[in-house]
């Protein structure tokens, strides 16, 4: 649904939205990443789909923080004047503390464990939180990411003890401290330049990252998400909840199948990041390091003894959630 968001707003619509399909209600789908991102990939899936059904209802795409930055989606899309994104739902933490369980060290060690957490009572308790925002998962989805040592391999809590560290997500950043590791705040954009003077000794980034960033041109070793990995960030496509119940039945049932489509690529699209960067980085010469399972269970219960404390006295019900995602095997 076409809504008004200002004049900056609307100036970018006006010279990026593309013209309907005579008498098509059209809804308005904004998200960060290039159009090669496996994020846009996915939106696009959706809005292809919906567009095959044939039920007078078009999405149109903003990518690359064209229409919101990255971090301003979520208040636009519970107030309804967005209607889809796609966002890393850590990124509303601040207005929902419980999101932060959406990027917690430990809590998911696969992919194939991620799917199962997508359909749980810990999912449920973030639907509902989501639903009193007004807000709705369309395709739920998590990406994976590593650890890179500039010197050596880290893939146990005692490999950081006195390494200067970039983490992705303030629990990750608690998590290593506990461990002895020194923290630098920075965005991935800032880590190659770090890494080669000398101001990181090593970093923890998503699989996209890691690849994207040429970091395999400034690390010894990569531990890459296989088997076992810490890092999973919960990054759905969302909807505004009153605007999708203001569609008709058939354009409802042509968004959820859609979006049932889209699931499974995702899913298959996340496995497939993680495995080219391990091949991107074997190729350029990097040592592979995998983590074991009982270097899982360091980590997490380094986790439970830093990260998972200051959640649980941080965000009301914290305990009850938490718990919630454990109990996912």
């Amino acid at each position: 649904m076409l809504r008004t968001h200002g004049c900056a707003a609307a100036l970018v619509a006006s010279a990026l939205v593309f013209a309907s399909p005579a008498g098509a209600e059209e809804l308005r789908l904004s998200h960060q990443w290039s159009t090669s991102d496996i994020r846009h990939q996915v939106a696009q899936m959706v809005a292809d789909k919906v567009a095959e059904a044939d039920v007078g209802l078009e999405i149109t795409i903003f990518p690359s923080s064209s229409l919101f930055g990255a971090r301003e989606q979520y208040t636009p899309l519970s107030r309804g004047q967005l209607d889809m994104t796609v966002l890393p739902l850590a990124y509303a933490a601040g207005q929902r503390p419980a999101f932060n369980l959406t990027l917690m060290p430990g809590l998911i060690r696969n992919h194939d464990h991620a799917a199962r957490m997508n359909d749980s009572p810990f999912m449920e308790a973030i639907e509902a939180l989501l639903a009193e925002d007004d807000v709705m998962t369309l395709v739920p989805g998590y990406l994976a990411g590593g650890f890179a040592g500039a010197d050596g391999c880290i893939t146990a809590p005692d490999d950081v003890a006195g390494l200067q560290m970039r983490a992705a997500g303030q629990s990750f950043e608690q998590m290593l401290a506990g461990a002895g590791a020194s923290i630098a705040s920075m965005p991935s954009s800032e880590v190659y330049s770090a890494l080669q003077t000398g101001v990181l000794q090593g970093v923890n980034t998503s699989s996209s990252s890691f690849v994207s960033y040429r970091l395999f041109e400034q690390v010894a070793c990569f531990t890459p998400a296989g088997e076992y990995a810490l890092w999973f960030m919960y990054q759905p496509l969302l909807m505004n909840k009153s605007t999708f119940e203001g569609l008709t039945p058939e354009q409802q049932e042509a968004i959820l199948a859609a979006s049932a489509e889209a699931e499974a690529f995702y899913l298959a699209g996340a496995k497939e990041d993680d495995a080219n960067a391990e091949a991107v980085f074997r190729e350029n010469g990097v040592e592979i390091a995998d983590m074991t399972e009982d270097d899982f269970n360091a980590w997490r219960e380094l986790a439970s003894q830093t990260a998972y404390q200051s959640f649980i006295a941080d965000t009301p019900d914290g305990q009850r959630l938490l718990d919630l995602a454990l109990e996912v095997e």
